[in-house]
């Protein structure tokens, strides 16, 4: 039971970082220091989308299933709709390049404005 709620708990945040990810800078228009942890964040999703690095995050999910007697990703909740999410049906390379894409030309807009605001200051 701990090891299904590891997992489920890991889906959960792995959808809270590709918010961040995606609206992270939004949040550093507001609070600017939240751009220390969103900038890395945000290189790290590119990173991930654009050179198909494997994400640390599934990996310990998929062993906390592992662990947990589970085969894959059956049953509740969390895995019906959250999963779908992250993992959606034909993610492609060239889906996850249009993906990374997304996030840098969301991420270079709130950053202009972000960098023009500081510059008026």
């Amino acid at each position: 039971m701990l090891y299904r709620l590891a997992a489920d708990s890991l889906v959960l945040f792995h959808l809270c970082f590709i918010l961040f990810v995606l609206f992270g800078g939004l949040l550093a228009l507001k609070w600017r220091s939240v751009m220390w942890l969103h900038l890395p964040a945000a290189v790290w999703g590119v990173a991930v989308e654009v050179f198909h690095l494997p994400c640390p995050l599934t990996r310990w999910e998929n062993l906390f299933r592992h662990l947990a007697g589970q085969d894959g990703y059956g049953g509740g909740f969390i895995e019906h709709y959250i999963l779908t999410l992250i993992y959606p049906d034909g993610l492609t390379p060239q889906v996850q390049l249009g993906l990374g894409a997304l996030v840098l030309m969301i991420n270079i807009a709130v950053y202009a404005r972000l960098i023009r605001r500081y510059v008026q200051a």
